[in-house]
């Protein structure tokens, strides 16, 4: 079985779409995979092709892929939406486990100015490293308010931050803290196969609920990646 058949099986457009995808995931580019699979990889199946011969199929990588899109369609709404200018109130965390207590010097000096609570308030956390690179505990994510007026200098722990306008990615759901890395997994694939490619600003998350508020611990998000 040609590495074509395989793509288009699995419903990519074309070679270049597939290639990158599954180096994502995997490291390594699928016709190195293919050559090495006997000897390097397990968890490939042999299956009886139209010809009557065996040939391995990427077992694991369909799996992983045909569920991710399975999953993406009963949990986010998918669009791409061009997103107005967003003015911020911003606390720096450095690593996920300090996000939390971000949020907490946020909403101390939101109560002060009256900023918190009101309705319709929206929290949103700017990711301004990788996890792919970068490891946890190191990772610089800004936690956030968005105002409706500019905040024209820093008070404190708290700063102005700017999201330009511009098009986005936005992935919308309810959802655990739990799918959190999985709807970010799902979108960049939902990118790639898309043919779109992510511009130089960061992605966010915007909060539409608390997931402290809920029996089951979901929380409305929109997932938003930059592209172009």
């Amino acid at each position: 079985m040609e590495i074509k058949d395989i793509y288009l099986d699995l419903g990519f457009s074309n070679h270049s779409v597939f290639s990158k995808t599954f180096k994502k995931y995997y490291g390594i580019a699928p016709s190195v995979f293919r050559n090495s699979a006997p000897e390097t990889f397990h968890k490939i199946v042999q299956v009886q092709s139209k010809k009557g011969q065996m040939v391995p199929v990427f077992s694991q990588y369909i799996c992983k892929v045909d569920n991710l899109l399975n999953w993406t369609k009963m949990n986010l709404k998918t669009e791409v939406k061009e997103l107005p200018e967003m003015n911020l109130a911003a606390v720096m965390s450095l690593g996920i486990a300090n996000v939390e207590s971000s949020y907490n010097v946020l909403i101390d000096w939101a109560k002060k100015k009256q900023l918190f609570p009101r309705e319709h308030v929206k929290m949103i956390s700017v990711y301004h490293d990788s996890f792919k690179v970068t490891p946890p505990e190191k990772v610089i994510i800004h936690a956030c308010m968005l105002l409706d007026e500019k905040l024209e200098k820093a008070e404190g722990l708290i700063f102005p931050e700017t999201i330009a306008a511009g098009k986005f990615i936005v992935g919308s759901g309810e959802v655990t803290l739990e799918d959190f890395e999985q709807c970010w997994v799902a979108l960049f694939l939902w990118m790639n196969e898309h043919h779109y490619s992510m511009r130089k600003a960061f992605p966010f998350e915007m909060y539409h609920s608390n997931f402290k508020e809920h029996p089951e611990g979901k929380m409305i998000v929109d997932f938003c990646i930059p592209v172009e």
